[in-house]
């Protein structure tokens, strides 16, 4: 299974293509797209999405793994960020990708096993199941590749609740 992880953000987007074979993960490629603060919003959202295009298409993924949003106390950002992740749904959707969803607390969870885990602790334990030589950066590219894992931990229990909803 190979797995798109997707950190949201207008002013960088982190994304981390892993793949998961066994229990054993590989990481395919990582890293962030960036937009000026100065460009238009409605140019830095095109942006966003055609370079996701790009790399749904270069790598070929199965499932998207998106972090959910944070709740700021800036009403703007939220919304901006907001903004940001519609289009990465948006591209996931259109290059055919089903989309998992998970809280900063079901990541944690799932690398740490403790939802309040610090952003060091995720991200040493993000280079150490991908066995990198270092933390990679910048942080919401970290961010990105951790949802990719937490999504490979738990891909077997989500399948398996839908199909006990189905019947």
């Amino acid at each position: 299974m190979k797995i798109l992880g997707i950190d949201p953000g207008y002013a960088i987007l982190g994304y981390g293509v892993v793949e998961k074979i066994g229990n054993k993960f590989k990481v395919c490629d990582y890293g962030a797209i960036t937009t000026d603060a100065g460009t238009p919003m409605t140019e830095r959202l095109e942006h966003l999405y055609d370079s996701l295009r790009e790399i749904i298409e270069e790598h070929r993924p199965d499932v998207a793994s998106i972090e959910e949003l944070f709740f700021n106390t800036n009403a703007k950002t939220a919304i901006l960020v907001g903004q940001a992740r519609g289009v990465a749904i948006l591209a996931c959707v259109k290059g055919g990708l089903e989309i998992e969803e998970y809280t900063p607390l079901q990541i944690k969870q799932a690398l740490v096993g403790y939802g309040r885990a610090d952003k060091k602790q995720v991200q040493i334990m993000v280079k150490t199941i991908l066995n990198l030589k270092e933390i990679p950066k910048p942080d919401d590219t970290a961010d990105a590749l951790a949802a990719a894992i937490c999504h490979g931990h738990s891909a077997d229990t989500r399948k398996m609740l839908r199909e006990i909803k189905l019947k």
